[in-house]
């Protein structure tokens, strides 16, 4: 099983299971014709490095949540801006069909 993992039909965009936000977000690693950041990647799908960081933005109810991230050799490092319980800290990645 990959814990980064190409979305069917794209040319470069991939997914990846967040345990702090509960839900998959995704990357591209190439130009897919229209505008949108483009992420360097070591191609391992079992332990990728994607460069440089990862923002993720999203409103709920409340406030707008944060998550922003490294990935590097297979392990996700929160950075302390993230609004979820595991900001500031590493954890390794999990297979994304397992979750």
């Amino acid at each position: 099983m990959a814990k980064f993992e190409k979305l069917a039909g794209t040319k470069g965009q991939y997914s990846f299971w967040c345990p702090g936000c509960q839900c998959a977000h995704h990357v591209w690693t190439k130009n897919e014709g229209y505008p949108h950041p483009v992420w360097g990647f070591n191609g391992d799908t079992e332990k990728p490095t994607i460069t440089p960081s990862i923002k993720v933005e999203y409103p709920t109810e409340d406030q707008v949540e944060i998550c922003h991230s490294f990935i590097r050799d297979g392990r996700i490092e929160y950075l302390s801006d993230c609004t979820h319980s595991l900001a500031g800290k590493t954890v390794d990645m999990l297979d994304i069909n397992e979750v």
